[in-house]
């Protein structure tokens, strides 16, 4: 297989950690029209939300130890192909609960493209070029948020809710056409690596014991659970409440998503004269104020449709600097087991988001605090824990050096 070019090599991987967000963001404007045609409510809808999210959350966390043991690509077959059965599955649906089960499924499959990326990105580019590299992904990914909801508001419009899913199916067969020809292994097959439940679970343990991963890989998720909050409610305040109609909607999200991929951009030029960890805890600073700004307005009924559309801007645009760069310090530490890393990274990532989201469904009161409160209370908690583990991890730089110099004494 002929090497791609470094272009071509992050398109591929930026349409394979597309694919779940594509999911999203493409079916919430049909949101009204699927529960009308399910004969349920747009909160049992939500709960396919949920269920994909728990879906990636579980699914991850079986992949990163195949992805370590057989190498990157097969595994990443054996996702894509779940990944189409379950999307012909979701455009047959005929109840929410079956809508539900094949969502699962659905995340199931899509997430091996999510741990597969950002493996192969650990296992391929230098440490410091990482958080660059994540930078230009998220220019591919951003493209979900861009197109997706305003094409998902003008395919439901047209043809349906269940023609978002066909479009669906045409991108994943279309994603698994490229890696077979274009995607190169990165990593060889590893048959020393057990996959038996007692040593799949020491690796996921020896992952967490590094309190770089763990400050990092919380403090980015936690993070992105206020973006998962605001796709969980976003529906229902602008449709519902705000009363604007689905191909609006549509284009509301994509205004606001390209705030998050114009910061990611920016993030690239700043880390030539920033460390990843100074635009963490100034990004993180930022959206506390936004989010809290936020459900403080929702709370006192002082925001309108514009208001909010200007802060969930900035708040999302925050994210932007947070993510590729938390990403790229909690993967820093690790070679053999990048694999596996990433799994973890992206299952806690993803069990924050659905518990998010489905904390904004439960308690769904006809207003926007639901969504607000979430969106505020995820940014300050990880700003709380940013700086609670960066002071944990000093502690341990300093006691490693004070060891160091007393052996060179001895």
């Amino acid at each position: 297989m002929r090497v791609p070019s470094k272009f071509l090599l992050i398109v591929i991987l930026g349409l394979l950690t597309s694919m779940g967000p594509f999911s999203i963001d493409m079916y919430l404007p049909g949101f009204p029209d699927i529960a009308k045609n399910l004969h349920a409510s747009v909160a049992d809808i939500s709960l396919s939300l949920s269920s994909f999210f728990i879906g990636i959350s579980v699914g991850q966390l079986i992949y990163g130890p195949l992805l370590d043991r057989f190498g990157r690509k097969k595994p990443l077959y054996v996702g894509l192909f779940i990944y189409l059965f379950a999307t012909v599955g979701c455009s047959f649906a005929y109840s929410a609960e079956s809508l539900i089960v094949w969502r699962f499924f659905q995340a199931i499959g899509s997430c091996a493209g999510l741990v597969a990326s950002r493996a192969i990105v650990r296992d391929i580019f230098p440490v410091h070029e990482i958080a660059k590299v994540f930078s230009m992904l998220m220019l591919v990914v951003g493209v979900s948020p861009l197109l997706a909801p305003t094409s998902g508001g003008y395919l439901t419009a047209w043809f349906g809710w269940r023609s978002v899913f066909y479009a669906l199916f045409i991108l994943g067969s279309s994603v698994l056409i490229l890696v077979h020809f274009y995607l190169p292994e990165s990593r060889k097959a590893n048959q020393s690596l057990s996959l038996k439940p007692a040593a799949i679970l020491r690796g996921y343990v020896r992952v967490l014991q590094d309190a770089q991963f763990l400050t990092y890989a919380l403090t980015g998720s936690i993070a992105a659970a206020g973006l998962y909050a605001y796709i969980a409610g976003s529906p229902y305040v602008f449709m519902e409440i705000y009363g604007v109609s689905e191909k609006t909607y549509g284009w509301i999200f994509a205004i606001i998503a390209f705030g998050l991929i114009l910061a990611t951009q920016i993030n690239a030029v700043l880390l030539r004269r920033y460390t990843s960890e100074q635009i963490i805890r100034m990004a993180l600073s930022f959206q506390s104020i936004a989010g809290l700004t936020l459900f403080t307005g929702a709370m006192l009924n002082l925001l309108d449709v514009y208001s909010t559309i200007a802060l969930i801007f900035v708040f999302l645009s925050c994210q932007g600097f947070t993510f590729p760069n938390s990403s790229a310090l909690s993967l820093a530490p690790f070679t053999s087991n990048a694999g596996s890393a990433s799994a973890l990274m992206g299952g806690i990532q993803m069990a924050t988001g659905a518990t998010a989201a489905a904390i904004v469904s439960v308690l769904s009161n006809h207003t926007a605090l639901p969504m607000a409160g979430i969106m505020g209370l995820c940014s300050t908690v990880a700003l709380a824990v940013l700086l609670t583990g960066r002071k944990i991890i000093k502690k341990r730089d300093t006691r490693i050096i004070c060891e160091e110099q007393s052996v060179e004494l001895l």
